[in-house]
């Protein structure tokens, strides 16, 4: 009852009360209870200053007209100041249990790499001005949205001059089976080959790409054991090791006692075969082999040649030494390093990396280099595997190490609009550190993730170099400053720079298709890269709501300007083209794709109505109707001394095309039959004697004509209604007709009195 009282207390304080010398006192027409006089003066109330309120009366009354008023959800300092220092208002929400949003974050498989749900939002100390504004704007339309989840706002009940920063459906490039899918179409958008940038990945619940993947670790084991041959006898020291893994491997070998000698020789040549059957079905040379040909190595022959290949590799098994081998290895390898763009990224190890196929920061990230190993991690979990949600991706067994430590780039890059495609690009960046010595010896999350969200809860090792921070980040500055150190300095703006953009642009090209684009809209991404040992960039992963916590003195500083200067080319470029646009640089606009205009389910079609003419009766004969069909009929010889009766009535048209016919002119194609009217026709049978020198016919042809001229002509109609007059002609000559036809006067005369009989 007392918190009730309270909070009557306070609306009341700000709406039924007058406010004088920061005290509330009654109105005089407010009809407020005694018992609530007296919790009144127990409840410390805000002291209201009236020329504060009229300030923020003033100020909203401003924001609202020019539509300023914002909202945001999340830990974003940064944004609220920036907006407030340009005269916006935010609408402040309620701020949903934290625990509880963590538990949702965790169970929905979000593509959010947002590390601020691990961070205790603080309830900022707002400003009393602050606070009363946003009390009163808490009614009106929010014109500017700032949220951590892109399933806090519904895009499709925006108004369109609300400004929101996610767009709807970016999944299809910022979960890892979208990215490992679509960039398999990149050819149908560029030129550019997705292996030269992208490690190669399958999704293991798919049966298709299973299979795929078991053949591409099949043909790796082979490379990476041709690999071994050379570099054991180059004596190659793996890079990154503390110590030489030869070392490591002949102590093994002391170590192991084999059951049973094994013929190494047979297994690199079965290596050689594979290798070069794989160079003929990029050359399509393989088309002309018989498919009862059988395939180079059967099952049972590629599990002892995997067998074989972990003994050697992994356990440091005793090869045969032969000059004429490494020679081999040397040329199959020197021949597939100009068709693989990733074989010197492979390594020796055959690793991979199990990915969730829609989870971020590291969460269920494991590294295996064992193919049984694989496939039983991914077996273990059926409805991921329903859902196609494991992702299989080759591991960077070689790349580029600071002090013999692993890192990635954190990179950030602006979409602002899918229509055309525009997409911003940050000049600054930072690395991330793993807090153990990089090998491959473990296969641990500690060595080979250089996630923060993971790394911050582990304690650097001892064995780990100095120079690098605690804090396990570095800018680019710093960066750059050691490869200066290195004489590799100008590689970052000839290599790493140009390849990550063009990584960043080829993979928004092949989702630009499935995005939903909204104008008034924009979002943040943030990729992460690796750096090989020729410090080109290969592109890991993209994710959606990069993570802006301050969490280091690098990401503080970085974390902050990126958000600044966001809202630069998000609202400042908006109002002026020329606008400062902080450290984006705008690195892709497409063409302008033009949208036909939706026109709705109602379709109008409009045209008028074409009159069919009276049709005429057919032609018939005194023993058989008229044929049916309208196609050409080859003539018969006609019956001897039988009257063929004549049409009832011929029209001058009619009888101008009958003279055409009989000067010699072929008459065109009859037309299809056409619907007759429903209007009532007197079908009057004419019958008429006539004195015939010859027996006449006419022809079929020249009837059906004579039927369809009668149906063409507009005058039928007319003579439908007329008096019908008795043919006039005495005589007829067609091309058909052997002789003439003459009708006498008494004739005409027994038809007139037929006719009024």
């Amino acid at each position: 009852m007392e918190a009730t009282g309270s909070t009557q207390s306070v609306q009341l304080g700000l709406k039924g009360h007058q406010v004088t010398d920061g005290s509330c006192t009654p109105c005089p027409d407010s009809a407020t209870p005694p018992e609530v006089k007296v919790r009144h003066s127990s409840v410390s109330l805000p002291v209201l200053n009236p020329e504060r309120l009229r300030t923020a009366k003033a100020l909203v009354e401003k924001a609202v007209k020019m539509h300023r008023v914002f909202s945001v959800q999340g830990p974003y300092p940064v944004i609220r100041k920036a907006l407030r220092a340009r005269g916006w208002i935010e609408q402040r929400v309620h701020r949903p249990n934290q625990h509880a949003r963590r538990r949702h974050n965790d169970a929905s498989d979000s593509d959010d790499d947002d590390d601020n749900s691990d961070e205790v939002e603080k309830e900022e100390e707002l400003d009393e001005l602050y606070d009363l504004m946003s009390r009163l704007v808490r009614n009106e339309m929010v014109y500017f949205y700032w949220t951590n989840s892109r399933h806090a706002i519904k895009t499709d009940i925006l108004q369109k001059e609300q400004i929101a920063n996610h767009f709807a459906k970016a999944g299809s490039f910022t979960t890892k089976v979208g990215l490992c899918v679509n960039l398999r179409n990149l050819h149908w958008f560029d030129s550019a080959d997705p292996d030269t940038f992208f490690p190669r990945c399958y999704r293991l619940g798919a049966q298709d790409e299973k299979h795929a993947f078991i053949e591409d670790y099949r043909r790796t084991a082979c490379t990476s054991l041709l690999k071994y041959i050379v570099e054991r006898e180059q004596g190659v020291q793996g890079e990154g090791m503390s110590h030489n893994i030869w070392a490591v491997q002949d102590k093994r070998r002391c170590s192991r006692q084999r059951s049973k000698p094994m013929v190494f020789s047979q297994m690199i040549d079965s290596a050689l075969k594979v290798c070069q059957q794989f160079l003929e079905s990029l050359e399509h040379s393989d088309i002309d082999i018989s498919l009862e040909t059988p395939q180079t190595l059967t099952r049972d022959e590629w599990a002892r040649f995997i067998d074989s290949y972990y003994l050697v590799v992994h356990d440091g098994a005793e090869i045969e030494r032969s000059d004429h081998l490494v020679k081999c290895c040397k040329a199959m390898l020197q021949r597939l390093s100009e068709v693989s763009p990733q074989l010197d990224i492979d390594g020796i190890h055959n690793v991979w990396i199990i990915k969730p196929g829609a989870k971020s920061r590291g969460r269920g990230i494991k590294c295996a280099k064992r193919l049984d190993q694989i496939l039983s991690l991914v077996n273990g979990d059926p409805i991921l595997i329903k859902e196609n949600k494991w992702v299989v991706q080759k591991y960077l067994e070689r790349p580029l190490l600071v002090h013999g430590t692993k890192f990635d780039v954190r990179q950030w890059f602006l979409v602002t609009d899918w229509n055309p495609l525009t997409v911003w690009f940050y000049k600054k960046c930072y690395l991330r550190f793993s807090t153990q010595p990089y090998s491959l010896d473990t296969l641990d999350s500690s060595v080979h993730l250089c996630n923060n969200s993971i790394q911050k809860h582990l304690r650097p090792s001892q064995q780990r170099h100095r120079g690098i921070p605690a804090g396990n980040m570095w800018s680019d500055d710093q960066f750059r400053t050691f490869l200066s150190s290195q004489g590799r300095e100008a590689q970052w703006q000839t290599v790493v720079v140009p390849g990550m953009k063009n990584a960043i642009i080829h993979a928004l090209q092949t989702a630009q298709d499935l995005m939903e684009s909204r104008k008034n809209t924009f979002e943040l991404y943030g990729a992460d890269f690796m750096l090989g040992r020729d410090l080109h960039p290969w592109l890991i992963e993209i994710n959606a709501s990069p993570t802006m916590a301050p969490s280091t003195p690098v990401t503080a500083r970085l974390c902050t300007a990126v958000q600044e200067d966001t809202l630069r080319v998000v609202l400042d470029r908006r109002a002026d083209r020329t606008a400062n646009t902080g450290d984006f640089q705008l690195i892709y606009r497409q063409a302008a794709v033009e949208v036909p205009q939706y026109v709705g389910v109602n379709l109008l079609v409009e045209g008028f109505k074409i009159k069919t003419p009276c049709q005429l009766p057919p032609l018939r004969s005194s023993n058989r109707s008229a044929p049916k069909h309208r196609g050409p009929v080859k003539e018969k010889e006609p019956a001897a001394e039988k009257v063929k009766p004549l049409p009832k009535m011929v029209s001058k048209s009619a009888e101008t095309q009958l003279k055409k016919t009989s000067s010699g002119v072929l008459p065109p194609p009859p037309l299809p039959p056409e619907p007759p009217l429903p209007v009532p026709v007197q079908t009057i049978t004419l019958r008429l004697p006539m004195t015939v020198n010859k027996s006449i016919h006419l022809p079929i042809s020249t009837q059906s004509y004579a039927v369809s001229l009668w149906k063409r002509r507009p005058e039928v109609s007319k003579l439908c209604s007329d008096k019908l007059h008795p043919c006039t002609t005495e005589k007829y000559q067609g091309p058909s007709l052997p002789s003439e036809v003459t009708i006498s006067k008494q004739s005409r005369q027994a038809v007139t009195s037929t006719l009024s009989a």
